[in-house]
């Protein structure tokens, strides 16, 4: 670039070159110069450009500004072409240094062979710069062609074309990326590529032969399979002939009806009719007093000697218009067809009940003697002897063919839960009462065995081992002459215990305590007492071991989880759906789980199904307190404070394939509410298929 855009750029005329730029916007772009410089008007966009081209005035070169300027840049055209000599004054001395004519009048010479002499006042000194650049608004971007001795305003195109070469990028007039345009000579002789073809354009490709070789084989063994395309179904022709449509279409289509067909003519639109069809004066006075839709035929028939005198039928054009109605508002086809189902096909073929017995359906005997609500229930391995536990502070042992108490404990809390010791060789009664659980001896065993287990069990010399989160309270003497044997203390109140199948092991379910203190097993025979877990989520409500597996469900609020406790960790977590879960049970076989909750639900969960429920039953109205398998029959029930016991027969069955059947069997009706609680308890026998229900109005009772 010239001296003039270098000395443009610095930083201290920054001001000055601004103030040039607005006066050029005030004087909207008009520049007045010399007789060798161009007139530019700038549009409205001009002042912005000026600003740009301003701006980036730096990038450019003197000694490449002076060469385009001149004319002297490497995109320049070919020189035999017009555009190049458009100027007559141009200067055409070539590409010599401009030196040589320091000494002449003349700077070189035009196309014509004249000399062009040296412009009067074209070298400045310092003065004139700083003048003009001050006073000429356009002095930024002028530049000095030293081939022609002028100074020159450059364009917006000017600009444009050396900031892209400036930026090694291609001229705004050249397009890179132009289609490419191809030619075809139809009138000529010689082709392109005089060339003979490849001998290998004529002889099949052993690579290709052996590539098709391999999909063959691939189709044939049924490696390669192809989509066979649907047949579309045919579209029924509607208003087609009924004997152009085939029998096919009419099977794969909808029931056609053929066009209503007019009634053929009969005597009385005869030209020449018989006398009878005549009408007389009285016939066609009634007739035209009828109304149109109540006439029997809208013409009146007439007598004519012979065809000729027969005049044209008025009403031509009103038939053929009602007929015309009548084939577009007529029924072309039969609409979807009705359903006859019979609801009885919809509901599930189940074996009838009388073909499921037994199963218990009548009230036997009751139980009473308690002054308080029963609360809990549980059966002797024998099912000779019932325990029970109430709100009057009592635990009581029933037998139960004759329904008499043969043994009572005065605990002095209310009684929540009892669990009798599957163990038929340990005649022992674990009871929850208040924050404590007791060890009973029940001594309904010879005198003999009770004193062996006196001694191996509960021998005195031995004491429990416990840990921080149980305390073990001294049992007196008197105490122990009735048969409590051990109490062990815990933080909070004592829901629900349950023990083992094999009658060592005993849960203790405390809702209100901590994490750590809300599930304690204790163990008979080590005489230990442990909590298995640290930091367990949510409140729990009931647990219980499997019957045959090392695995221990717990159940919260909304979930219940599956531990394995031989390999300390969660092998299942089953999602029942429901807000609050009261209880659960486990089939005989281990595999399945029915679970009752305080929102009216009960769930049937196969758990090498899904750990979502198999089966959803909706039938109590009330609360579900307790559900329970029977531990030989396929049996199951639940109780409810709607005062209903529902029996169901359940049967699982070995074959996996083969989903549970549930079967409804009976509704057992229990005693009147008591403060909004109905039947708080059902156990089924362990060998009869007889149920046991505790209420809330102080009676056990026994179905069979």
């Amino acid at each position: 670039m010239s001296k003039r855009l270098k000395d443009d750029s610095s930083d201290d005329d920054v001001a000055d070159l601004d103030a040039g730029v607005e006066s050029a916007e005030d004087e909207e772009g008009s520049i007045e110069g010399s007789e060798e410089e161009e007139i530019i008007e700038d549009s409205d966009e001009g002042s912005e450009d000026d600003e740009e081209m301003a701006a980036n005035s730096d990038e450019l070169d003197d000694t490449d500004v002076s060469r385009i300027v001149s004319g002297e840049t490497a995109f320049q055209d070919d020189p035999s072409s017009d555009e190049e000599w458009d100027d007559p004054n141009k200067n055409t001395v070539g590409h010599i240094p401009m030196e040589y004519y320091d000494d002449y009048d003349h700077i070189g010479y035009n196309l014509k062979g004249e000399k062009i002499m040296k412009p009067v006042g074209a070298k400045k000194d310092g003065m004139d710069e700083f003048l003009a650049k001050n006073d000429d608004p356009n002095y930024w971007r002028t530049v000095y062609d030293a081939v022609n001795q002028r100074d020159v305003v450059l364009s917006r195109d000017e600009y444009d074309v050396i900031n892209a070469l400036m930026k090694s990028k291609f001229p705004d007039a050249y397009d890179p990326y132009e289609p490419f345009a191809e030619y075809d000579w139809e009138d000529s002789i010689h082709p392109v590529i005089n060339r003979p073809p490849k001998k290998a354009n004529f002889v099949p490709s052993k690579w290709e032969a052996q590539k098709v070789r391999k999909i063959v084989h691939a189709i044939r063994k049924g490696w390669i399979q192809f989509k066979e395309k649907k047949a579309e179904p045919p579209v029924p022709q509607l208003w087609a002939d009924d004997h152009l449509v085939t029998d096919a279409q009419l099977r794969n289509s909808r029931l056609l009806f053929p066009a209503p067909k007019m009634k053929p003519p009969t005597h009385s639109e005869s030209y020449h009719p018989p006398p009878e069809y005549l009408l007389t004066e009285e016939e066609k006075q009634a007739w035209e007093n009828m109304d149109p839709s109540d006439r029997p035929t809208n013409y009146i028939p007439e007598q004519f000697d012979s065809l000729r005198k027969v005049p044209s039928y008025a009403r031509f054009f009103r038939d053929r218009f009602e007929r015309c109605l009548d084939l577009f508002l007529s029924p072309r086809a039969t609409g979807k067809p009705k359903l006859n189902i019979d609801p009885e096909s919809l509901i599930p073929k189940l074996p009838s009940p009388d073909e499921l017995r037994p199963f218990p359906s009548t009230q036997s005997m009751i139980y009473e003697g308690h002054t308080g609500k029963v609360r809990s229930i549980s059966v002797d391995p024998s099912g000779q002897y019932l325990a029970s536990g109430a709100e009057d502070e009592t635990v009581r042992i029933w037998e139960v063919e004759t329904g008499r108490c043969i043994k009572q404990w005065s605990l002095g809390g209310t009684v929540f839960s009892v669990a009798w010791n599957p163990d038929p060789s340990r005649c022992v009664v674990a009871a929850a009462v208040g924050d404590t659980l007791f060890m009973l001896h029940a001594e309904t065993l010879t005198d003999e065995e009770n004193t062996a287990i006196d001694d191996t069990l509960f021998n005195s010399a031995i004491v429990p081992e416990v840990r921080a989160v149980v305390r073990l309270q001294t049992v007196t003497d008197a105490e122990r002459a009735s048969g409590i044997r051990w109490k062990i203390s815990h933080d909070k109140t004592i829901k629900q215990i349950s023990w083992h199948a094999k009658g060592d092991y005993l849960t203790a379910v405390c809702p209100d305590a901590t994490a750590k203190a809300a599930l304690v097993i204790h163990q008979l025979s080590t005489r230990k007492s442990q909590s298995p877990f640290r930091n367990l989520k949510g409140k729990v409500q009931f647990a219980q071991f499997h019957p045959t597996k090392p695995f221990l469900f717990v159940a919260t609020q909304m979930y219940i989880k599956v531990y394995n406790l031989a390999k300390l960790r969660l092998e299942k977590k089953l999602v029942p759906g429901v807000k609050w879960i009261s209880s659960f049970d486990i089939h005989p076989q281990g595999d399945n789980v029915i679970m009752g909750s305080y929102d009216k639900r009960v769930c049937w969960f196969d758990m090498d199904l899904s750990t979502k429920p198999y089966r959803v039953l909706r039938y109590h109205q009330l609360a579900v307190r307790k559900t329970v398998f029977h531990k030989h029959y396929p049996l199951f029930a639940s109780c409810s404070d709607d005062l209903t016991i529902k029996v169901f027969h359940g049967m699982v069955y070995s074959d996996l394939l083969k989903n549970p059947l549930i079967v409804p069997l009976k509704v057992l009706r229990g005693p009147g509410a008591v403060d909004g609680l109905g039947v708080l308890d059902c156990q089924f026998h362990p060998i009869q298929p007889w149920l046991f229900a505790s209420a809330a109005d102080k009676t056990i009772r026994l179905y069979t």
